[in-house]
């Protein structure tokens, strides 16, 4: 879907946090006529900034709520809050008010969100993507300088921390990301194969143990067990939608379950806490990156 601008917008509303701290980090905190769906704190430089903002909702905003923020552009980092199915509204509805829309592109290429929930990945994300959606953003709004710097910052720290294990290759050190889950006790919301998780391994030359297509699918702890991964990566976040969203109830449950408390990662104790919204394919994914370096070399996995 092509859209055309003769200007650059005055008013955009941000539906998603990567959305909205992208814009932030280019230098657009005016232009932000309201933010939503929000897993934890914004990224530190810009606290007193989207303090400012109106924030909508932390989960969905409404469609009424959006447009009565008469922006001349709506932002959504996910498809299923804009897209065929929206969840907030369709492309559509906000087309025939006269208001553009624009989904990152990390969540329509080469992804099927067809058949609900969180999509299937048909191939593996790349940073590529978001720096495209950082370029898309930055030439909408006639910042195209902004976009190139930043998108070469992150390129510089993405192959720092790279280069902090080469040399001692993880070796296809097993992983497995755990963002939460709808029961404590239930199946969990992993990493699928092909998501941001799933290139911050093969950045590391370690492994996701999970190999579906699914973006997030739910997993019993009996099956992650027989994976038996060596690490478990565990998203911390403020969001509490969840009965696991607390990376300190995933964490008594890991140690008291008596499947998961079997673990080698559990007995020895090697957790990685991540953002989860660096698990999402944001700019955080480069923090992930780091994160994840950061937690094998002091586990001494990458010796």
């Amino acid at each position: 879907m092509s859209v055309t601008f003769g200007k650059a917008p005055a008013r955009v509303v941000a539906i998603g946090q990567s959305t909205t701290e992208i814009l932030l980090s280019l230098g657009l905190a005016d232009r932000i006529a309201g933010t939503a769906v929000w897993v934890g704190p914004v990224l530190k430089p810009f606290e007193a900034q989207n303090a400012r903002i109106k924030r909508l909702a932390d989960n969905d905003p409404s469609f009424e709520s959006v447009v009565q923020q008469e922006p001349d552009l709506v932002a959504a980092q996910f498809e299923w809050h804009i897209g065929s199915n929206g969840s907030v509204g369709k492309r559509e509805q906000f087309a025939q008010l006269g208001i553009p829309t624009y989904i990152s592109p990390a969540d329509c290429v080469e992804k099927d969100n067809s058949g609900g929930g969180d999509g299937l990945r048909k191939q593996m994300f790349t940073m590529d993507l978001v720096y495209q959606e950082i370029r898309d953003l930055a030439r909408i709004f006639g910042v195209d300088d902004r976009g190139e710097a930043l998108v070469a910052a992150l390129r510089t720290r993405e192959a720092a921390a790279i280069a902090s294990v080469a040399g001692g290759d993880a070796k296809g050190v097993p992983v497995v990301f755990w963002f939460s889950s709808k029961e404590v006790r239930g199946d969990a919301f992993v990493a699928g194969r092909n998501g941001a998780p799933a290139y911050i391994v093969k950045a590391l030359g370690a492994r996701n143990v999970v190999t579906t297509e699914e973006e997030w699918p739910l997993a019993s702890w009996e099956r992650i067990a027989a994976a038996d991964p060596a690490v478990i990566v565990i998203a911390t976040m403020d969001r509490r939608r969840y009965a696991a969203d607390d990376p300190a109830v995933k964490l008594a449950f890991l140690e008291s379950d008596p499947v998961t408390g079997k673990l080698e990662a559990v007995r020895k104790k090697r957790f990685v806490l991540m953002d989860a919204q660096s698990m999402n394919p944001t700019i955080r994914t480069i923090d992930g990156i780091e994160a994840l370096a950061n937690g094998i070399k002091a586990f001494g996995l990458a010796d």
